[in-house]
């Protein structure tokens, strides 16, 4: 199972539990052991907690990534950019090289090959 599989899991298992805790509390409610302003109250609060939850999941994950993407040592985005930047500074500098290599040799000139 690859980490996003875990994760996906996971993710779909704490809404799965978010519906069955509205679920238990609903019964609760209907059974008279808790007022619906209290069963409102367990449900906003258990939402609040999985909600943190989920967010340290997506920190720690997004941990993780970052950490193993750095390990493996690929370019990002903006360092291309950077590369692409330098090779097109480079290919205007040899142009303008050859340009004025080419204005040097007259036609005719030893060394010119055509």
């Amino acid at each position: 199972m690859t980490l996003f599989e875990t994760v996906r899991n996971a993710m779909l298992a704490g809404l799965g539990m978010q519906q069955k805790v509205g679920e238990f509390v609903d019964e609760l409610v209907k059974k008279g052991e808790l007022s619906e302003s209290q069963g409102a109250k367990l449900i906003k609060e258990w939402s609040e907690k999985a909600e943190k939850g989920t967010e340290g999941l997506t920190k720690n994950f997004s941990e993780i990534l970052t950490k193993t993407l750095d390990k493996m040592n690929l370019p990002t985005k903006d360092d291309i950019e950077k590369l692409n930047k330098k090779i097109q500074y480079l290919s205007g500098r040899i142009k303008k090289l050859e340009g004025i290599k080419d204005e040097g040799q007259a036609e005719g000139s030893p060394g010119r090959e055509e």
